[in-house]
C-alpha cells in the first residue's frame, strides 16, 4: 500500500512550486482534502485541475480519484502519527514516564504469566540436545541474543539467529531432539512464521514468547503469551520489551533451577575465568 503522506513529507523539496503548494495543502488537513473535489482543490492552491491530475500521477496514482483512496489508507494507518498528542518535555518528566510505564509492564507481564507454559517450556529446553533461538527487528534481535546469553552460561548448547533465510536453513539442519527458542513482540513476523513451520516439518519443539492469538503463537508447540499496553505517547519507546526480558528471565532462572549443580558447575567457570582475568573479585555480574 503506497504511503502517500510519508511520500508528500519525504519528497516535497523536490516538488515544483505548484506540487509544493498541494503539498502543503494535503499535510495540513489530509482529513479536509478528502472532502474536495479536485476543483476545489486547485482552486485553493491557485493551480488548475490538470496540474493536479499530473500531481496524483507523480506520486503513482491513476487519477484524482485514486490518489484520494490512497490518501485516506495512509490516512486510516497510523493516525496518532498525525496529530500526536502534547507529551513531557523535561527530562525528569519523561524519566518518570518511563520508569512508570516500565514498572507497570513488569507488574502486568507477572500477573498475565503462563506459570504451567514456563514449566513446560523449561522442561523442554532442559532435555533439548540444541537450542535455536530466533528473532528479527529491534527488540525481538535482541530477545534472541539475549536467550543465547541467558542459556550457554547454564551449560546448554545455543544459538541465536536474526536472519530469516539462516533460521529456515538452520530449523532444516537442526540434530534430533533440537528446540526452537523464538521471540516476536507484534506476533506478524511472517517470515519467521515459515521458519517455525519448517522446524514443526522437521519435528523440533518449538517454544514461541509473543502475543496470544498471533501468527506467531499459532506455530507454538509450547506458548509463552507476552502482552502489554502500549504507550499513548508515540515518542516513548515501547515498553514491551520488558514484559519480554522478564518472562524470559523467568524462564532461564527456571532452567537453571531445574538443571541444578550442572548449571551452577557451568557458571562457576565462567566467574572463574572472570575474576582473573578481568574483576579481580566475585561481586561483578557474570559477564557483562
Amino acid at each position: 500500500m503506497l504511503d502517500i503522506v510519508g511520500l508528500l513529507q519525504t519528497e516535497k523539496h523536490a516538488f515544483t512550486r505548484s506540487e509544493r503548494a498541494l503539498t502543503e495543502i494535503v499535510l495540513a488537513d489530509v482529513e479536509g482534502v478528502l472532502k474536495l473535489s479536485i476543483v476545489d482543490l486547485a482552486a485553493q492552491a491557485e493551480v488548475s485541475p490538470p496540474t493536479v491530475t499530473r500531481f496524483c500521477r507523480r506520486l503513482g496514482c491513476a487519477s484524482y480519484a485514486d490518489f484520494k483512496v490512497r490518501l485516506a489508507q495512509s490516512r486510516f494507518v497510523g493516525q496518532r502519527y498525525f496529530a500526536p498528542s502534547s507529551g513531557p518535555s523535561s527530562v525528569r518528566e519523561i524519566a518518570q514516564g518511563v520508569v512508570n510505564g516500565i514498572q507497570s509492564t513488569i507488574y502486568d507481564a507477572f500477573d498475565r504469566l503462563d506459570f504451567d507454559a514456563i514449566e513446560r517450556a523449561a522442561e523442554s529446553l532442559v532435555k533439548s540436545s540444541f537450542v535455536l533461538s530466533f528473532g528479527s527487528g529491534g527488540s525481538s534481535s535482541m530477545m534472541a541474543a539475549e536467550a543465547e546469553v541467558r542459556l550457554f552460561r547454564l551449560g546448554l548448547k545455543v544459538s541465536s539467529s536474526t536472519d530469516h533465510q539462516m533460521q529456515m536453513m538452520r530449523a532444516a539442519s537442526a540434530p534430533a531432539n533440537a528446540a526452537v527458542l523464538a521471540f516476536s513482540l507484534s506476533g506478524n513476523n511472517f517470515p519467521l512464521v515459515r521458519a517455525l513451520s519448517v522446524a514443526g516439518e522437521y519435528g523440533l519443539t518449538r517454544i514461541v514468547v509473543t502475543r496470544s492469538g498471533s501468527a506467531m503463537a499459532g506455530q507454538a508447540d509450547i506458548l509463552l503469551p507476552v502482552s502489554w499496553r502500549e504507550n499513548q505517547d508515540i515518542l516513548r519507546p515501547t515498553p514491551g520489551r520488558y514484559a519480554f526480558l522478564a518472562t524470559l528471565d523467568v524462564l532461564a532462572q527456571t532452567i537453571a533451577a531445574r538443571l541444578g549443580p550442572a548449571a551452577v558447575a557451568s557458571m562457576r567457570r565462567i566467574k572463574h575465568q572472570l575474576v582473573v582475568n578481568r574483576d579481580g573479585d566475585d561481586a561483578q555480574p557474570l559477564g557483562d
